[in-house]
């Protein structure tokens, strides 16, 4: 009997929950009503936002337009340089803002996430309507962010705001900007290098026609292709960490401002367009300056004085755009390609610079031997790959010139053609691996002299002798100028003995 009436009341009690929830179901379907929306609940022109502030449990920013200027300022500090792009983007979310459901006559907030919120979001407009927009927790069926704005529902978001507003200081910063640079009128270094770059189209001191960038003292010719390597990499000098946004006396003396590593400006031709789509060319210059810490400086030359090993590109080193009060910390690699810029580090490395198209003729003399090898543009198939032929005449056992065949020979039968990709690629492998004045005293491996078909140049002796076993000296037209792989030298010679033996 005792375990029935247990039983019975047991069954009692689970009625009366049945009965509680159903009639708490009921109540909150009545208090609460959840309605399809897929509308635009919020629409906030920025133009018309004149305050923008938000908290997070982690962070609290708050921002202001200017009356007069119409720019955006850091509350905290004035002299925050705001982005108003980034400024505007946070505003942009809530122009045409769609929930997906709307929950109305909310009387409990606090199952929605609403009573705590993790962000709240007030929007201040020109006419003082205020917008207080809170995030609450994610709706567990389809996780979506629960907010509100204070007219006494709920909206299930389309876009979560927060994923754009869980944001830092340093995210709204305006940062510098270099533009992208492909031509540069000038480059002028000051500090660990000091001379000036400048651009000139067919210009006289050259034998290679691609040439375009000039050593100012002695008007000494440049690679092209390392010249537009070094403004790429100018170009794409990353400005986003920064270590001070508006740096104090101390702190530019601190990084080594007053005393800098290298100072490098750049003049270059700046195309902009109107809204008629006319374009005006003028004239920008861009100024980069390097620094490095000067505490961990005097730290490392102090315990170079003791002998001890200092890895000098572990020290902290930043980057200055123009006089700007924005420094930015500098990463060691970009550090190493934008100090890469003295004349060695630009000027060509291989020993025949000119075109090979313009070349007509090549002697190659080794071992006492002379080979001509002659070059002519292939007009037929000029929009082919190989645009240039090679040949050499082959006669009575023997390579010889054209000049030593009688007038009556038919010049064609003992003309022998050879592949220019082969030879080019042999001559343009034999490049500096450093630089030097000192004078040629080992034996000569192997000499050329490439006659060329252009205005500057008639002729370019190159002469390649033994250093060691693992260089030789290269001398061009009677100047010692770099040692260069003696593998690269036995490959050219193979490769030549391989077209005319």
């Amino acid at each position: 009997m005792k375990r029935a009436k247990r039983i019975y009341i047991l069954l009692g009690v689970l009625v009366v929950l049945c009965v509680a929830t159903f009639a708490v179901s009921r109540y909150n379907e009545e208090q609460e009503k959840i309605n399809t929306s897929n509308e635009i609940v919020l629409d906030i022109d920025a133009e018309t936002v004149t305050a923008l502030s938000w908290e997070t449990e982690d962070n609290s920013l708050a921002f202001h337009k200017d009356s007069e200027s119409g720019g955006w300022i850091y509350d905290d500090d004035e002299a925050f340089p705001a982005s108003e792009e980034k400024i505007n983007s946070l505003l942009d979310v809530f122009a045409e803002y769609e929930a997906d459901f709307i929950i109305e006559e909310v009387t409990d907030y606090e199952q929605y996430g609403l009573e705590d919120p993790v962000c709240t979001i007030t929007i201040t407009l020109e006419d003082e309507t205020v917008y207080e927009i809170n995030l609450g927790s994610f709706s567990t069926l389809d996780s979506e962010r629960y907010i509100e704005f204070g007219d006494g529902n709920v909206y299930l978001a389309v876009v979560d705001p927060y994923d754009y507003y869980d944001l830092e200081l340093s995210s709204m910063i305006l940062h510098d900007t270099i533009d992208t640079i492909d031509e540069a009128e000038s480059i002028t270094f000051s500090g660990a290098q000091n001379y000036t770059i400048y651009y000139e189209e067919d210009s006289a001191n050259t034998y290679c026609t691609d040439d375009l960038y000039f050593v100012e003292d002695g008007d000494l010719p440049l690679d092209t292709d390392s010249v537009e390597s070094y403004l790429r990499s100018f170009s794409n000098t990353v400005l986003s960490d920064y270590v001070s946004y508006n740096a104090t006396e101390e702190e530019l003396e601190l990084y080594g401002f007053n005393d800098p590593l290298l100072a490098i400006t750049v003049q270059y031709p700046y195309t902009e367009t109107d809204e008629d789509g006319d374009e005006t060319i003028y004239t920008k210059t861009v100024t980069l300056t390097l620094a490095v810490n000067q505490d961990e400086l005097a730290e490392a030359e102090a315990e170079l004085e003791e002998g001890e090993e200092v890895d000098m590109t572990s020290l902290s080193m930043y980057v200055r755009v123009d006089d700007s009060q924005i420094i930015y910390e500098l990463t060691s690699v970009r550090y190493q390609y934008l100090i890469a810029c003295g004349y060695d580090d630009l000027r060509h490395s291989e020993v025949l610079s000119a075109n090979f198209e313009d070349v007509y003729q090549l002697d190659f003399t080794i071992d006492g031997a002379t080979y001509t090898i002659y070059s002519e543009v292939d007009e037929e198939n000029s929009d082919d790959d190989e645009t240039v032929r090679l040949y050499y005449y082959y006669y009575d056992g023997e390579v010889v010139n054209a000049e030593d065949l009688e007038e009556d020979d038919d010049i064609e039968n003992y003309r022998v053609e050879v592949s220019a990709d082969t030879l080019s690629d042999a001559i343009d492998a034999v490049s500096a691996e450093s630089f030097t004045d000192e004078e040629a005293t080992g034996e000569l491996e192997i000499s050329f002299i490439a006659y060329l078909e252009n205005d500057n140049a008639g002729q370019v002796e190159v002469a390649l002798y033994r250093y060691d076993g693992t260089y030789c000296l290269a001398v061009i037209d009677g100047e010692p100028v770099s040692f260069v792989l003696r593998s690269s030298v036995v490959d050219l010679i193979e490769t030549i003995n391989a077209i005319v033996l």
